[in-house]
């Protein structure tokens, strides 16, 4: 298995036409943004073999009075994940040495194992998690879209993880392989993410409902890596609403506020307020700007839209990444220009950013 560089995941944590006297496949899969009142396309007839392991339940199932035997079954079940889990996630540094008698790594593995804090948030992932049915269902659904929108795409195989409230929600092993840590997604009223340092703008991620968005963006971010050296905050707002707009497509049956990761009150200040934040970026000259510390808090998450709150206004209604908000609406708009485009090609074409906003003849509400 070809491993990703681990040290890069911390970057990357931080996404057919018919003719005229036919249905335009095209009218219902880009006339608009957002997913709702907007025309699915039926996707039952497609088949998705999706391979998930719930890898956390197997590793605390261990007898903890042998665990170099544990390892040993348990390495029978995972030849190609566990060496990979133990050394380079975990980075325990016991390299296939699975004996009782081995120190060092098989030490620290079985005080993980018998720690009452990570066992009570195993204990905490099993009950919200019993089974994966429910989950496993959401991402098949999204793969089936996927799969509509880019018949070539493979599908990963997903392990699920307890990853000791560590940070990482989901993350990929190769472009076949993808871990989702169960523990990040235990909802946003779970006590313990504000122990940790969450900060609050960040809980909608953590809900049960985002889990299929986290891993379909992991998906999207192995092939359309985000860029951000060197580009002018145009070109990032729209490297952003093209991941959005994957998002949108192979997730039909979420809301916006779901897959953006706002609040509802967020989502509706943006939906009111697209003039004013689309003359704000401009007055303040600030699409074509380079300059990292300017430009960089529009395309990530945030407390609120850097300069267009005081921080000091008791409620916050705008979001920190308001780029990416507004970055789909120029896509939406240049789909809406051009309607033969299908989303794959619309991934792939490499349209000079200026140019980009020009075709889309994007006029904001």
């Amino acid at each position: 298995m070809k491993k990703i560089n681990w040290g890069r995941l911390s970057h990357f944590m931080r996404l057919r036409t018919f003719s005229s006297g036919l249905i335009l496949i095209s009218l219902f899969c880009f006339s608009g943004c957002g997913n709702s009142g907007e025309q699915i396309p039926d996707v039952s007839n497609i088949t998705i073999n999706l391979q998930t392991y719930r890898f956390d339940k197997d590793l605390y199932a261990i007898d903890t009075n042998h665990i170099g035997l544990g390892l040993q079954k348990l390495n029978e079940k995972y030849p190609d994940f566990l060496n990979y889990y133990l050394d380079t996630v975990r980075q325990y540094g016991i390299h296939s040495n699975f004996s009782d008698t081995a120190k060092g790594g098989i030490d620290s593995l079985r005080i993980d194992l018998t720690f009452k804090d990570f066992v009570g948030l195993q204990d905490t992932i099993i009950k919200y998690y019993p089974d994966n049915k429910d989950i496993d269902k959401d991402l098949t659904d999204g793969f089936r879209f996927m799969k509509y929108y880019i018949p070539d795409c493979s599908i990963p195989r997903i392990f699920y993880l307890n990853m000791g409230l560590s940070k990482w929600s989901s993350f990929p092993v190769d472009n076949k392989t993808i871990c989702v840590g169960l523990d990040m997604f235990l909802g946003d009223q779970y006590p313990f993410y504000r122990s940790i340092g969450v900060p609050g703008y960040m809980l909608p991620h953590f809900r049960r409902k985002y889990l299929p968005v986290s891993v379909l963006n992991t998906v999207y971010q192995t092939i359309h890596p985000f860029r951000q050296d060197d580009k002018t905050l145009l070109d990032l707002m729209i490297q952003r609403g093209k991941e959005q707009f994957f998002l949108h497509k192979v997730l039909p049956h979420l809301p916006d506020s779901v897959i953006f990761g706002f609040t509802q009150i967020q989502l509706k200040w943006c939906n009111e307020n697209e003039n004013m934040v689309y003359n704000f970026f401009i007055h303040q000259k600030l699409l074509y700007n380079k300059e990292g510390h300017s430009i960089l808090p529009y395309v990530y998450d945030g407390p609120f839209a850097k300069d267009m709150e005081a921080p000091s206004d008791p409620v916050k209604y705008t979001p920190g990444n308001i780029g990416t908000w507004l970055g789909y609406r120029i896509v939406c708009a240049w789909m809406g220009q051009h309607p033969k485009t299908t989303l794959e090609e619309l991934l792939n074409q490499q349209t000079d950013p200026a140019r980009f906003l020009e075709e889309a003849k994007y006029r904001p509400k």
